[in-house]
C-alpha cells in the first residue's frame, strides 16, 4: 500500500497516514520557460497511441505520446522524474524549502536546477496547471482526485486510478505502471521496478546479519506513539532488507495502533526504530523517551539495538511512502542505520 499525498514536509505526510503507513512498497517545468516544452523521455518502448485508460470517474484517452506533463502531487512528480520527464508544472511540496536529496539528484540528472511549481497550500491550483498547457496530467498518487478530476479534465487528459479505493491501496509499482502506460514508457517502468528491487536485494545480501531479525517501527505523534509496523501491514522496506515484524505486531492494526507510555514494553524486538517527525511537539521527545524508566529497561534499548530514523532529511517520510524515485535512496540511507542497530553500536 502507498499513500498519495504531497510531501508538505515530513510532518504533514506522517500525520496524515501514519495509521496506514506503507512501509512497503506511493510535472512543473524547470526554472526556465523552455523546460516544459522538452519531449518526454523515449528511452523505453513507446506504446501505440491513442491509449485509453479507465478510471474511477470515467475514461481517459491520450491521443498521442505526451510531451508536456503536469503533476498534481509530490508522488506524481516523483513518478515523472523517475521516468525521465521534467514536468511543466508541479505542486510546491517543499513549501519553498530544500528539495529532498534524491529528488534534487533526479532533477540535476535531467539537466535542470529546479522545477516550476505552484503553491498548493489550498489544494491544486487549476489556473496554474491550465497556464502550463500540459498534454496530460498525472494524478495517480493523490487523495484529492475526487474533487480535482472534474476541474482538471477540461484542461488535459487526467491519468489516475481505476477505483476510488486505489487512492490508498495501490503500491508504488502499480501507480508507476499506470502513469507509464499513458506516457508510452511501459518498458522504462519495468526497468525502474527491477532496479529498485535490486537495490534492496543487494543491500540485504551485503548484510546477512539482518536476515530474520525482528523489528518494531514506531512514530511519535503529538497525540500518541504509533505502532507503525503492525501485523497486517504490507511487507515493506524493512522486510526488503531481511527483517521480520516483532511478535507484538499481532496486537496492533491500522485501527488499533497507539502505544501508551505505560505499555512501552510492547515495542520490544531485536531491533527498535523510532522516528520523531514532530520534534518537541510530539507526545514525547527523543530525550524524554530515553529517560523513561520503562523504555530504558527494554532489552532492545539496553543492548543498544535502538535507533532513530531521521525526519529532517525526509528519510522517515520516504520510509513510510517509498516510490519509484526514492526507494533506492531509502535502501542506501536506511541500511547503515539498521547495521548499527543490529550490531548494538
Amino acid at each position: 500500500m502507498t499513500r498519495a499525498a504531497g510531501r508538505r514536509g515530513a510532518v504533514r505526510t506522517l500525520l496524515a497516514v501514519a495509521t496506514a503507513l506503507a512501509l512497503a512498497t506511493g510535472c512543473s517545468g524547470s526554472g526556465d520557460d523552455k523546460a516544459g516544452s522538452e519531449p518526454a523521455a523515449t528511452t523505453a518502448g513507446s506504446a501505440a497511441f491513442p491509449v485509453k485508460l479507465t478510471n474511477a470517474w470515467g475514461t481517459t484517452e491520450v491521443a498521442e505520446k505526451p510531451v508536456r506533463v503536469a503533476t498534481v502531487s509530490d508522488g506524481d512528480t516523483d513518478i515523472a522524474l523517475a521516468l525521465g520527464i521534467v514536468p511543466v508544472i508541479t505542486p510546491d511540496a517543499e513549501d519553498g524549502g530544500p528539495v529532498p536529496e534524491y529528488k534534487q539528484q533526479a532533477i540535476d540528472k535531467l539537466g535542470k536546477s529546479k522545477l516550476k511549481t505552484y503553491d498548493d497550500t489550498d489544494g491544486t491550483d487549476y489556473e496554474a496547471v491550465a497556464e502550463a498547457a500540459p498534454d496530460v496530467i498525472l494524478g495517480v498518487n493523490t487523495w484529492a482526485m475526487k474533487t480535482d478530476y472534474a476541474k482538471l479534465k477540461p484542461i488535459a487528459p487526467v491519468v489516475t486510478y481505476a477505483d476510488k479505493k486505489d487512492a490508498d491501496t495501490l503500491t508504488w509499482q502499480e501507480r508507476l505502471k499506470i502513469a507509464a502506460k499513458a506516457l508510452g514508457l511501459t518498458d522504462k517502468a519495468e526497468q525502474i521496478i527491477a532496479a529498485n528491487e535490486k537495490a534492496f536485494t543487494d543491500a540485504a545480501a551485503a548484510h546477512p546479519e539482518f536476515k530474520g531479525r525482528t523489528y518494531t517501527y514506531a512514530v511519535v505523534h503529538p497525540e500518541q506513539i504509533t505502532y507503525a509496523s503492525y501485523a497486517d501491514q504490507d511487507p515493506g522496506v524493512f522486510e526488503g532488507l531481511g527483517l521480520t515484524k516483532a511478535p507484538n505486531a499481532k496486537k496492533y492494526s491500522a485501527d488499533k495502533n497507539a502505544v501508551s507510555l505505560e505499555n512501552l514494553d510492547e515495542l520490544e524486538a531485536d531491533v527498535l526504530l523510532i522516528t520523531y517527525p514532530f520534534g518537541d511537539n510530539g507526545l514525547v521527545s527523543a530525550s524524554e523517551l530515553e529517560k523513561n524508566k520503562l523504555f530504558a529497561s527494554l532489552k532492545v534499548v539496553k543492548g543498544k539495538h535502538y535507533a532513530v530514523v531521521p525526519s529532517e532529511n525526509t528519510l522517515a517520510s520516504a520510509v513510510a511512502y517509498p516510490d519509484a524515485l526514492s526507494s533506492p535512496w531509502v535502501a542506501q540511507k536506511l541500511t547503515p542505520i539498521l547495521a548499527d542497530a543490529v550490531a548494538g553500536t
